[in-house]
């Protein structure tokens, strides 16, 4: 690979943004040297119309114009830059115009990648990580969940599909207390497009690795309730836990309002709102399928770019064009 190089990769997401940079010194030698992570919530109030609204549109480039600083820092560094956009962007009838201003504003050239292209890169970064010879992964973002068939090791089906955690929470009144009909309705959504992908159907009684923020925080609030004392909590990543044990704290969830939901330790403030339905395809998805085991994934799209960067020993613009 020659000399050192940084990698700077920019997911932007529909809750979050953020930014991860890797120093490299081999395909096989490669640390993390700075994470960034912002909540903006670019998906909010979205609507049918899918417009990105102003308010969003401006937190996000506050972010962005940030991690432009942090980028700047090195400069000096042979970085390397990879910029993603995920399901919001590419549902947005206004794309052009934000990726523009974010090029004017910031200098970043996002790139959209397809559903089923972030699915692929989440199918690399977790089977690179972690274990898996059959069974599904899912990871529920902000507006899209991207849905993996697994078997033999190999990725099978690679599905995205355009509701997500801010778009359930907001479509079906999830944010605060919740009202047992606004729930039903929403379970009732998700079971209906969940039950369009026969193939799942393949995947009964297997496994499920599951990745997304609100998937995670369910794995962190499991692991702060299993802990002993503070230094033995479990790390996210790997983390196994019982479909029994998930549904206990989605009741505990669904019990509560807004405020207490995020005084649970495992649940930041700014996701409290959209826990209940960033949750609900996990919940809907062992169900239907009778799985009674998960595991939590830390590595999916930014992992699975930087695992492709790292395989395919290519220039950049060759990887561009790949991804």
């Amino acid at each position: 690979m020659g000399k050192e190089q940084y990698l700077a990769i920019l997911d932007l997401g529909s809750n979050s943004v953020r930014l991860k940079i890797t120093r490299i010194q081999s395909t096989s030698n490669y640390e993390t040297v700075q994470y960034e992570k912002r909540y903006v919530r670019l998906a909010s109030n979205m609507g049918p119309e899918k417009i990105l609204k102003p308010a969003p549109v401006k937190r996000t480039i506050a972010a962005l114009k940030e991690f432009r600083t942090i980028c700047d820092q090195y400069r000096n560094k042979n970085l390397i830059i990879i910029a993603v956009a995920t399901a919001a962007v590419r549902q947005a009838q206004n794309q052009l115009q934000f990726i523009e201003e974010v090029r004017r504003e910031t200098g970043f050239d996002i790139r959209v990648i397809s559903g089923e292209r972030e699915a692929y890169l989440d199918y690399v970064g977790v089977s690179k990580t972690l274990p898996i010879d059959k069974g599904i992964i899912i990871d529920t973002g902000g507006a899209s969940m991207e849905l993996i068939s697994v078997n033999n090791g190999e990725a099978e089906e690679t599905v995205s599909i355009p509701i997500g955690s801010v778009s359930i929470s907001q479509t079906y009144h999830l944010d605060d207390k919740i009202n047992p009909a606004d729930l039903f309705d929403a379970m009732v959504r998700i079971d209906e497009v969940l039950s369009q992908q026969l193939w799942l159907n393949r995947m009964r009684q297997t496994k499920i690795i599951a990745l997304g923020g609100c998937n995670r925080a369910l794995a962190k609030v499991y692991r702060w309730q299993q802990a002993l004392n503070p230094e033995t909590v479990s790390p996210v990543h790997g983390l196994t836990m019982r479909s029994e044990e998930a549904f206990l704290i989605m009741r505990q969830l669904l019990e509560v309002d807004r405020q207490t939901r995020a005084g649970i330790r495992g649940i930041t403030k700014v996701r409290a709102d959209v826990i209940v339905g960033g949750l609900l395809p996990l919940i809907s998805l062992m169900r239907q399928l009778s799985i009674d085991e998960i595991s939590f994934s830390n590595s999916g799209l930014r992992e699975g770019i930087l695992f492709k960067y790292l395989d395919q020993q290519i220039d950049f613009e060759q990887l561009k064009s790949s991804l």
